[in-house]
């Protein structure tokens, strides 16, 4: 499954105090003209290829250039028909058969029928793409085209998450007369059927035009949107927006900065407008359930028992995210408050210690907390020094924080050389199967020796099966419950999504919700 769509990167410290001493508070300035609309962003768009982009970049432009049979509605979780006229099971969840739309057209003129659909899938697969989606689609066995309009996908195993999987940026449809059956196109190019058109991209900015030839369900609202790049410089994304040269700042959003930008909108009037969306994103702490010292299972549950959510949102996050107690965070069906129920919401010393004490441990557990700087966000070195305070504190333990770079830190796990670590999770699909496959399933993401037979042999499977999404509940509470139980992660908090507009743009609620799609077309600019 995934591991490049993780957290979001902060805004410099400096944009709140920029833009709350007066500057920058026009209407975007020069930046944009007509109805365009200027986005600026601290990711890079590392691909053009929806066979090798895996990185959130890359499925903004996906999104927006390139169709899938299926589509997230804006504020919902159930895909529905977008290239397809309508999709449905047959029979059980293994087949899977999708009739297109009349009049579908790529942006180059050329039709779109069942041979281009039939071509993506079978060459994401092919190629394989180690930064590419090729896991979410490895459960299809074959695919048929009957005629030109039909498509029928004949899968490995019952999957009815598999409407969901197509309908992200993994089922994105490219025009077989464009792309290689078995190579990444390079050129930096895209030719999609979506609403619109990739016009030019350069390592600063990618200019995107209406598609007047779309066939589908969305309705642009602008006249096409520019996507400047910084790179990971914050500080240029900051003073990009303070000097009103972009209209949006996305992704990049510093607790502190949108705190006081948050405390200024509702105090006075400075241009700005602070959006915020709901976030399927989580953050957990990962126990090697093989190591020495936490894969004792009551040093586990000592540290569950010790660890204040609430003080981690508040002090390190600025009550920009929420305390987390499940797998399976708030809004997506199948949630429950298993870790709560288990070890409450408030930090118990005297249940840490009477763990430890049956474990037969009676000394102060020492212990490394290991942390990566940037690739989660850059309050995680200091929540994780939070984290080891609070341990510190209870007198139980003798914790420490190290902090490596990312490609060492992923290395080092694989390794099996850290006890304790930090994960992060951006969802591919809203479904509490995207929260518990890739953690507890095939090919576990997390690198930490946990295996369950009840959950890989009867809840993942079952759950995957049950095409009435809302009748897993049950399975999904009882895997959850198992968690809590066995402690192979400590979940630590669900995000929020932010995003910072100068007056008169509009439609950015509909692009900040679980499904993670940033929709171009809802944005508008008055």
């Amino acid at each position: 499954m995934k591991h490049n769509k993780w957290l979001t990167a902060p805004l410099a410290a400096g944009l709140s105090a920029a833009l709350l001493s007066g500057c920058g508070t026009q209407q975007g300035g020069g930046a944009g003209s007509g109805d365009n609309v200027v986005v600026g962003m601290s990711d890079e768009v590392l691909a053009t290829d929806p066979a090798a982009g895996y990185d959130p970049g890359s499925w903004l432009l996906f999104n927006n250039v390139f169709q899938s049979l299926l589509a997230f509605p804006k504020g919902g979780t159930e895909p529905q028909p977008e290239a397809a006229e309508k999709c449905d099971f047959e029979g059980g969840s293994t087949v899977y058969r999708c009739t297109l739309r009349d009049g579908l057209k790529f942006s180059n003129g050329n039709p779109l029928t069942s041979k281009d659909v039939k071509f993506s899938f079978d060459r994401a697969l092919k190629i394989a793409d180690p930064a590419g989606p090729a896991p979410l689609l490895s459960s299809i066995k074959s695919i048929e085209t009957p005629d030109d309009k039909t498509v029928v996908f004949r899968l490995k195993t019952p999957d009815a998450t598999f409407p969901s999987k197509i309908a992200s940026g993994a089922g994105s449809i490219v025009d077989h007369r464009e792309y290689s059956e078995d190579a990444l196109r390079t050129d930096g190019k895209a030719v999609g059927s979506g609403p619109y058109k990739l016009e030019s991209l350069s390592e600063t900015e990618a200019v995107f035009s209406v598609n007047g030839g779309y066939t589908g369900g969305a309705k642009p609202q602008n006249g096409g949107v520019t996507l400047k790049l910084y790179g990971g410089d914050r500080a240029a994304l900051s003073k990009a927006f303070a000097a009103g040269d972009v209209d949006i700042a996305y992704r990049g959003l510093a607790a502190d900065d949108i705190a006081a930008l948050e405390t200024a909108a509702t105090t006075d009037d400075k241009g700005v407008d602070v959006i915020q969306g709901t976030s399927a994103e989580v953050q957990h702490l990962v126990f090697n359930v093989k190591d020495p010292v936490v894969g004792k299972l009551g040093v586990r549950q000592a540290i569950a028992h010790l660890v204040d959510r609430e003080a981690l949102v508040q002090d390190v996050y600025k009550s920009t995210a929420t305390p987390l107690y499940s797998i399976v965070p708030a809004g997506i069906a199948g949630h429950n408050t298993a870790f709560v129920d288990t070890y409450g919401d408030r930090p118990d010393a005297a249940k840490a210690k009477k763990a430890l004490r049956k474990a037969g441990i009676t000394d102060k557990v020492k212990l490394t907390l290991w942390s990566t700087p940037s690739r989660y966000g850059p309050s995680t070195d200091q929540e994780l020094k939070a984290i080891a305070e609070q341990l510190n504190t209870s007198g139980l333990f003798d914790a420490d924080v190290k902090s490596v770079e990312f490609e060492q830190y992923e290395k080092d796990i694989a390794a099996g050389k850290y006890g304790v670590y930090v994960k992060g999770w951006v969802p591919d699909y809203p479904d509490a199967d995207n929260f518990t496959a890739p953690f507890f399933g095939e090919g576990n993401v997390l690198g930490n020796n946990y295996t369950n037979a009840t959950i890989t042999g009867t809840l993942l499977p079952k759950t995957s099966a049950a095409a009435d999404r809302t009748g897993t509940d049950q399975d999904f509470g009882k895997l959850q419950d198992l968690v809590a139980e066995e402690l192979p992660l400590l979940p630590l908090w669900q995000g929020k999504q932010y995003a910072v507009a100068h007056d008169g743009v509009t439609g950015l609620e509909w692009t900040l919700d679980a499904s993670t799609v940033f929709r171009f077309w809802e944005l508008k600019k008055s």
